[in-house]
């Protein structure tokens, strides 16, 4: 059966490649934030309608998820594709460049929504072929860490259980047809900090190193990098970096008050507890050196990628029968966090990194104004997940 589907696989995209970019440019021309994708979820429950799923209960009110049972006994699979954007002004001239004032898809959210539906129009085509069921799932507020949780906390894994789960990012790093991934740990997981820093403030024109919240946040934010300095794992060093800095209201006034908000990424549970000691420890010698004092607020954050082993073997080679087996790798672990963890913490299954980079360089960096990804990354994650997912399916 999956060699049937494979097999077949190159003339179904050929079919359904034109509509997935077309729909990728128009959810990329009207990004979403957090929690607030409306018209994001319009644009995936219509065509999955379309396409002849049945839609499953929601738990958020953005969002979708969706069913399909082929005709023939087996596995449950679940393939998840994230969909919110990024509060960032689009500085790129893409012709469906974002129409929405400050917000952009900068970090490839569109790319995931777009092959997801291309997923299901490629398995609603062999439908009366396939073994199992298939769940889709478009999960809200990936960027702030918080829609993984609350999809689950909502019980979809318990009004849609699944026994595989897999999904993929796309990556500005790597040229389209790379396929990676690694069993084990393959992102950080991630904390979200926040320091609120006071001091006595008072009049510009008589500032002082005591009790200025102005001086001790900008001392603060270039020594983050000490927090983790010496943590790594296999190779890949941890991160604590500063994102927001807010404070004062005047140019005159030094204010009482500053904020720094940032984020803590390690690998494991003693970096972690490493991190935060010596960041407490940062913070007392901000105190010392400014005359402030400094609350260290941070939330559960969202735990670290990590991949089964057995689907990971499965997901690669499934991806060689679609790419070139030359791109299919496996790779050291990467800093950055996503929290389709908290649904792999649940059900084994394998999160992919997929390249998307243009061919001229000019892609940029996630979450950077310029940021811009190929189409064909549609057509390699639509055709790596649908083949994997119809594998991972059979009884």
């Amino acid at each position: 059966m999956t060699r049937t589907f494979t097999d077949s696989l190159p003339s179904l995209l050929d079919a359904v490649n034109g509509q997935m970019v077309e729909i990728r440019h128009d959810l990329h021309r009207h990004p979403e934030l957090a929690f607030q994708e409306r018209r994001t979820t319009k644009v995936i429950r219509d065509r999955l309608v379309d396409l002849g799923w049945e839609m499953a209960p929601c738990p958020t009110e953005t969002g979708a998820v969706a069913k399909l049972r082929g005709s023939l006994p087996g596995r449950r699979v679940m393939v998840r594709a994230d969909i919110d954007a990024l509060p960032v002004v689009e500085e790129g001239a893409l012709s469906f460049a974002s129409s929405t004032e400050g917000v952009m898809h900068a970090c490839g959210h569109d790319v995931h929504t777009a092959s997801l539906l291309g997923v299901a129009d490629l398995l609603a085509r062999r439908r009366d072929d396939l073994a199992g069921e298939f769940t889709l799932l478009f999960q809200p507020a990936e960027e702030s860490l918080g829609g993984a949780r609350a999809m689950i906390d909502g019980g979809v894994l318990e009004t849609s259980p699944v026994d595989f789960v897999i999904g993929a990012h796309v990556s500005s790093l790597a040229p389209v047809g790379i396929v990676a991934t690694r069993a084990g740990i393959l992102m950080s997981e991630a904390v979200g900090l926040a320091v609120h820093i006071h001091g006595k403030g008072g009049h510009g024109a008589m500032a002082t190193v005591e009790g200025n919240v102005v001086l001790a946040v900008s001392h603060l934010a270039p020594r983050l990098s000490e927090v983790v300095a010496g943590l790594s794992y296999e190779g890949t060093n941890c991160a604590c970096s500063a994102g927001v800095i807010s404070a004062g209201t005047a140019i005159n006034v030094v204010p009482r008050h500053a904020t720094l908000r940032g984020t803590l990424r390690t690998f494991t549970a003693e970096q972690q507890r490493l991190a935060f000691a010596n960041l407490r420890t940062l913070l007392r010698d901000v105190e010392e050196r400014f005359t402030v004092s400094c609350e260290l607020i941070h939330n559960e954050g969202t735990p670290a990628v990590q991949n089964n082993a057995e689907v990971v073997e499965r997901v690669l080679a499934s991806a060689r029968l679609v790419v070139d087996p030359k791109g299919v790798f496996t790779v050291p672990p990467v800093s950055p966090s996503d929290d389709v963890s908290e649904f792999l913490n649940r059900v084994p299954g394998c999160y992919l990194l997929m390249g998307g980079a243009l061919a001229d360089g000019s892609s940029g960096m996630h979450h950077s104004p310029d940021f811009s990804i190929d189409d064909d990354a549609c057509r390699v994650m639509a055709g790596v997940l649908a083949a994997s997912a119809v594998d991972l399916a059979q009884p």
